[in-house]
């Protein structure tokens, strides 16, 4: 491990853009697959599922992927082996996006699908705390391109759990921005706000400035990818006046055709305009970089210097729904560390 690599790792930091299902690698499909399947797959047909040329196909290999998640213990396994790379990167704290408008597609919507899930999800989280100091909150998920009920259906299950297990602090809107905007959503996330829920969006990711406009019109508090954010300087201006967290994602970003290269992607100049920038990794299995790898990249590719990385990893922490007297803990840990 080099210096950077060292310092990289020690930085502690938050991951606020993580899609569990987007965790499970190659070898832990295997696993799943020799679980349920009659002709279990090899790691050479698993391999298969990771490979994409554009957000389209990498949609399909996703939805190819949570089809292995069958029972409850799946959902565990997974959520564990994904804690514990988060600890090895020196992520302190997560805020993963559960995919639970897919929970439901794939059980027939069946209302009583989501809580034995949940529960064995609450299991890793209990243990990751006890073992490896690292926090973890969910943010429940729709899918904006299935129907508007079906979001309800999500958001309110959140709103119901969240009674009963604060570890759920928010709602989410990821799928395919291309076929479904923000709008349809103004009064679901409204109810979601009223329940005591924090407000996520994915917007800008390959749509225009003008889906990030209207993701804020809706409430979002943080807005994942805002890629096209940089054709706007108005846009640019409004989110660092309203100091709106954006959750990027350069290498996914890279890896699904939307941006040309980690060089090109707007993180630097996002940055140097002050904006409230973290960097997360998305789908790590599917596109290959880790958090740890994203903020290496940002130093080697972007020329981000170690005080500029402790920045990021500070923003993480600031931008992040824990405590305010958790937050002052991480910040003040991450401005004393050599």
């Amino acid at each position: 491990m080099t210096d950077i690599e060292s310092f990289i790792a020690r930085l502690p930091k938050a991951e606020l853009h993580l899609h569990l299902e987007g965790t499970i690698l190659p070898a832990t499909l295997v696993e799943l697959s020799a679980r349920h399947d009659a002709h279990p797959m090899k790691l050479r047909e698993a391999k298969a599922h990771y490979r994409f040329d554009d957000f389209t196909s990498f949609i399909e290999g996703f939805k190819a992927v949570t089809r292995r998640l069958v029972d409850p213990e799946d959902y565990e396994l997974v959520a564990w082996h994904m804690m514990q790379r988060l600890a090895k990167q020196g992520v302190v704290h997560a805020e993963v996006y559960i995919s639970v408008g897919v929970i439901y597609m794939w059980r027939n919507f069946d209302p009583r699908a989501v809580e034995p899930i949940f529960l064995a999800l609450e299991k890793a989280r209990e243990r990751a705390e006890r073992e490896l100091n690292l926090s973890i909150y969910w943010i429940f998920d729709a899918v904006r391109h299935f129907t508007v009920e079906e979001a309800k259906r999500v958001f309110r299950k959140a709103a119901d759990l969240k009674r009963h297990y604060p570890s759920i602090v928010g709602i989410g809107l990821g799928g395919d921005e291309r076929r479904t905007g923000s709008e349809p959503f103004r009064a679901l996330y409204a109810e979601a706000a009223r329940a005591g829920l924090r407000l996520t969006n994915h917007a800008g990711e390959t749509t225009g400035p003008e889906a990030i406009w209207e993701a804020l019109s809706i409430g979002s508090e943080r807005v994942g990818h805002v890629l096209s954010a940089i054709q706007d300087p108005a846009l640019v201006e409004e989110l660092k006046t309203r100091g709106i967290v954006l959750e990027l994602n350069p290498t996914s970003n890279v890896r699904t055709g939307v941006c040309a290269s980690f060089a090109d992607h707007p993180l630097r100049r996002y940055f140097d305009a002050g904006l409230m920038v973290t960097i997360n990794s998305d789908d790590p299995a599917f596109f290959g970089s880790d958090v740890a790898n994203e903020y290496l990249l940002a130093h080697t590719v972007l020329g981000f210097t170690r005080e500029e990385l402790r920045q990021l990893a500070a923003n993480s922490i600031r931008g992040s729904f824990l405590p305010e007297r958790a937050k002052a803990e991480w910040l003040s840990r991450i401005e004393s560390m050599e």
